[in-house]
């Protein structure tokens, strides 16, 4: 984070920095106003409203909320500056409205994904999950493991997120108070897993699915970073598989069993997935229509649970919709609007020449990566996407690997590290996470020089 902070320092004592614009089309013209003082103020308004982010753990405040409230200060103060730089009323709401668009269908898309989500866990299918998986028999290793391919497995799917928090739930489980060595360790691993997963797929990060929705890669292009994931999750899961013992666990006595429309819902969630995926490659129509009439689907089944399957009056939709993840989804909303800013007064152009104009792009992709387990990957790669560098289709397979897989090295470099410190609080912290940071290092060395080797 502090080497994050340097850099935008820097870039302010170096305004002469600030380039044309980079491979795209920008849809409203970029003021160049960073040296005034309310400029400046706006940086630092981000930079507050992000330490009290990485504060969540100790302060309890949601995320969403200090980013929110930086979101419109930095525009109020764009807004009263705005006239001294000639910018008409006009051209600022273009700006706000651009950043509404690629809100509103990052927005509908995530609201379907996380309904479906809610739904299952309504139907006890991520229970029955644990169950099994708590109930197997297995030895901490053999969990260690187990936990860790289905992380990776799942997350493609599920989103890492939602992935991290179901199995760091069993681990917890079968840990208990007698193996909080395991418990952290398979939590890093989880985190690992789940992250390295969502980095070949649009559906399993935050990250990759901006960069599907911005048409920077095609759905099926994703699965070239296939073999790169694997090897980020298998190189630190080997060297961390060793210091875990072959005990056998506590089995809690508790069955679980699947309700009412339960697989239904299974098979109608990967139908939404499909018709997302067609709708975009055969209609040219975004993803968010897709999931949308997907979701559409989803409430017809529950009215049909609920009048003619047992009379399940428990299971309303409509609820399941009010138990999305506002948080997550307001913080995107702080996330777009904030970076949105920043760039609209030409510190993202400053930022795009210094590492691409400067390192080139496979050092600056690279770079992001690490910045992304610093400052979280969501906003950095939003960041990339403003920029909007010149680059190959290798590049940009690239920079989506680093952002998806580099915000691992830390527990505050993706939501699925975030959501882990929550569930196993007192076992799974900040510092026993970075403990193993040479040990996930290599895995981003290792997945980054195989890319290169598969892909260049």
């Amino acid at each position: 984070m502090i080497i994050a902070l340097i850099f935008l320092f820097a870039c302010l004592a170096f305004p002469g920095l600030a380039f044309a614009s980079g491979g795209g089309e920008v849809a409203y013209e970029i003021v160049h106003m960073g040296a005034h003082p309310g400029a400046i103020a706006c940086l630092v308004i981000f930079i507050i409203s992000y330490m009290l982010v990485f504060a969540e753990e100790y302060t309890h405040m949601r995320k969403s909320k200090p980013v929110m409230l930086g979101a419109g200060l930095i525009w109020v103060v764009i807004g009263s500056i705005a006239s001294d730089y000639g910018v008409d009323h006009r051209h600022l709401r273009k700006a706000i409205f651009f950043g509404l668009e690629e809100y509103g269908s990052l927005l509908l898309f995530l609201l379907a994904a996380m309904t479906y989500i809610s739904a299952m866990e309504n139907r006890q299918v991520f229970n029955v999950l644990k169950n099994k998986l708590v109930t197997s028999g297995f030895d901490l290793r053999q969990l260690f493991w187990a936990t860790g391919i289905l992380a990776f497995f799942l997350s493609p799917v599920a989103d890492n997120l939602t992935t991290a928090l179901v199995l760091g739930t069993v681990v917890v489980s079968v840990g208990g108070t007698s193996n909080p060595k395991f418990i952290a360790i398979a939590c890093v691993n989880i985190v690992n897993a789940a992250n390295a997963g969502g980095a070949f797929s649009p559906f399993g990060d935050i990250t990759t699915l901006m960069v599907w929705q911005a048409e920077k890669v095609a759905f099926f292009e994703f699965f070239a970073l296939f073999i790169p994931s694997v090897v980020c999750f298998l190189v630190p899961a080997f060297i961390l598989s060793f210091y875990v013992k072959k005990d056998k666990p506590d089995v809690p006595d508790e069955k679980v069993s699947l309700k009412p429309g339960a697989v239904a819902i299974i098979i109608l969630g990967i139908c939404t997935i499909a018709m997302a995926v067609s709708f975009e490659q055969v209609l040219g129509l975004p993803p968010f229509v897709g999931m949308m009439t997907g979701m559409s689907v989803l409430m017809l089944w529950a009215w049909f649970v609920r009048h003619h399957r047992n009379g399940d009056k428990d299971f309303d939709i409509l609820e399941n919709v009010a138990a999305a993840e506002w948080d997550t989804l307001l913080f995107f909303f702080g996330v777009i609007f904030s970076v949105g800013g920043l760039g609209f007064i030409g510190y993202l152009e400053i930022a795009s020449n210094a590492l691409y104009g400067g390192w080139g792009a496979t050092y600056a992709n690279i770079a992001v990566g690490f910045l992304s387990a610093m400052v979280d990957n969501i906003p950095v790669m939003y960041a990339v996407l403003t920029m909007d560098p010149e680059m190959d289709h290798f590049q940009w397979l690239l920079v989506t690997l680093t952002a998806g897989v580099g915000g691992s090295m830390l527990s505050i470099g993706s939501a699925a590290g975030v959501a882990l410190m929550g569930v196993a609080r007192g076992y799974y912290t900040f510092f026993t996470h970075m403990r193993w940071l040479p040990v996930l290092a290599l895995g981003y060395a290792a997945s980054v020089a195989t890319h290169f080797i598969l892909n260049g």
